[in-house]
């Protein structure tokens, strides 16, 4: 069992105040408590700055978390990379094998409230046990469904994958929050996405090893489909027992100055339906939230149809190990961008220098464009009739859009502190999954009853609206600022009820400075 008490982080309690600002005076950067002290009282009645300090723990926490979102996201492709068998082995058309991928953007936007409330309310353990827990009873439920007929159990199967799926994507920024300091948090949270992102990558390029096409064989067929369903129900069943044993639901000490203050803040402050209605006010998370759907739902629908597209032009291949490979790539590098950058720094992206001021709106701006010149250059190239420029303008097209994912993320959790990193993320998801729902039918259409290139220009056009609202969103990195001892949300001080705490300490009450 990981410990994670006192012990292991008083290994690296001496990092304490080296994680945040410089001090200032308490909560209160610049101002004299009320109380006649030079900081105050808040905190626990401490007259400095709140320690902070870095768990081994959440090491462990991140990589459990990653290994189950990438059986989680493996489960969600499977089916769709080996369609054709599993029409043949079901009895089924291609269309209801679509909707074994579809199910987990459906299920997704009903239930997106619901599980945000239950990760505020309830917190990050229980929602991860829910998330691994329904991941390993879908994958065995799976196990029931190896026999021809049973594509309504296999249906019902991945329905509780997908409904796995919600208690899962909402928790990378939210487990970066709570468990890594400052100049983690962001590479933290783009190691989060990349587990889903690779899982999505061993989809495509796992089953279709495990289970060759034998149309004539059904008998065989099952056997290493067999093969492919118990293997994921006893890995995914592993690593529930594990997130029951490392997952914790905040490390003993705040990892920063950031996650101190929103601690400090009485639970009865905190209003879930009052941080919706605050999210939906914030003018700049309003334009992230279209436009990480759009980019995001572009995402969704090239991968779903990927294979019809190539198959159009060059019979018998496919390139999803190309374009999935360098897209796990993206997202773990375009996360490093502004984790490392700081402020006023340079970043050397593509084969350009660019002088970033505030490296998370820029950083996300030309991944924005780059993403949608890659969409362009895809989609002109795309039946030229040379497979290798279709692989290398596919691979460029993944890495930059799955690299913009954890960039989403980590932008709106900036934008919208102290509201919570799982409301602000879930609703980032919903959106996605919404835009994924219609783009995916409408570039199928379009390719079903025109070609590829229209279903495609159809995508670029919108990924061109999706540039001038990032373009629109005005950057205020309140988190950061917080951390940096430059106060960009509103922290006020007010007296408590109690009387005689008032005369010795002020309480902390953040709001959104919307």
């Amino acid at each position: 069992m990981v410990e994670g008490g006192s012990e292991e982080e008083e290994a690296e309690g001496e990092r304490g105040e080296m994680l945040g600002a410089p001090r200032h005076n308490g909560f209160l950067p610049g101002k004299e408590a009320e109380n006649g002290g030079p900081g105050g009282c808040a905190a626990g009645g401490a007259g400095v700055r709140p320690e902070t300090r870095l768990s081994r723990r959440r090491l462990a926490v991140l990589a459990v978390f990653s290994c189950y979102s990438l059986v989680n996201a493996f489960q969600w492709i499977q089916y769709s990379i080996l369609s054709n068998v599993f029409v043949r082995f079901y009895g089924v058309s291609f269309t209801e094998i679509d909707w074994l991928s579809m199910v987990y953007m459906v299920a997704y936007v009903p239930l997106i409230l619901p599980a945000t409330w239950l990760l505020d309310a309830r917190g990050l353990r229980l929602t991860a046990l829910l998330g691994s827990g329904l991941n390993a009873l879908g994958a065995w439920l799976k196990c029931c469904s190896l026999a021809p007929g049973r594509y309504a159990l296999t249906m019902a199967a991945q329905a509780v994958c997908a409904v796995a799926q919600v208690f899962i994507l909402g928790l990378p920024s939210r487990i970066a929050s709570v468990w890594f300091g400052p100049g983690e948090v962001s590479t933290a949270c783009s190691a989060a996405v990349l587990g889903n992102q690779l899982g999505t990558a061993i989809g495509f390029l796992l089953p279709p090893v495990l289970v060759p096409n034998t149309p004539d064989d059904i008998d065989l067929m099952a056997h290493n489909i067999s093969i492919m369903f118990y293997g994921t129900a006893i890995v995914s069943t592993l690593l529930f027992f594990l997130t029951g044993v490392v997952f914790e639901e905040k490390p003993k000490y705040p990892p920063s100055h950031s996650q101190a203050l929103l601690q400090a803040m009485p639970p009865e402050d905190y209003s879930y339906k009052q941080s919706i209605i605050n999210l939906i006010k914030n003018v700049p998370f309003v334009l992230l939230l279209i436009s990480y759907g759009i980019m995001t739902g572009t995402f969704y629908s090239v991968s779903t149809l990927l294979n019809q597209m190539i198959v159009t032009h060059y019979e018998g291949v496919t390139m999803q190990q190309n374009f999935s490979g360098l897209r796990a790539l993206g997202s773990i590098t375009c996360g490093e961008v502004p984790s490392r950058s700081g402020q006023c720094s340079r970043v050397l992206l593509a084969a350009g220098e660019f002088s970033l001021g505030d490296s998370h709106i820029q950083t996300t701006l030309i991944v924005y464009i780059l993403s949608f010149v890659g969409m362009v250059v895809f989609t002109f190239t795309l039946d030229l009739g040379y497979l290798i420029v279709v692989f290398v303008t596919g691979g460029v097209l993944g890495f930059f859009m799955t690299g913009y994912l954890p960039l989403g993320f980590e932008f709106a959790v900036e934008i919208t502190y102290p509201e919570s990193e799982g409301t602000s993320s879930g609703l980032l998801n919903a959106s996605a999954q919404i835009f994924g729902i219609v783009f995916t039918l409408a570039q199928g259409k379009l390719t079903t009853d025109y070609s590829p290139r229209a279903g495609n220009i159809f995508l670029c056009a919108w990924l061109f609206v999706g540039i001038i609202l990032t373009a629109l969103i005005k950057s205020d990195l309140r988190r950061h600022n917080v951390n940096s001892g430059i106060m960009n949300v509103d922290i006020k001080a007010v007296p408590v009820d109690n009387p005689v705490e008032r005369e010795t300490c002020t309480a902390l009450k953040i709001q959104s400075d919307l």
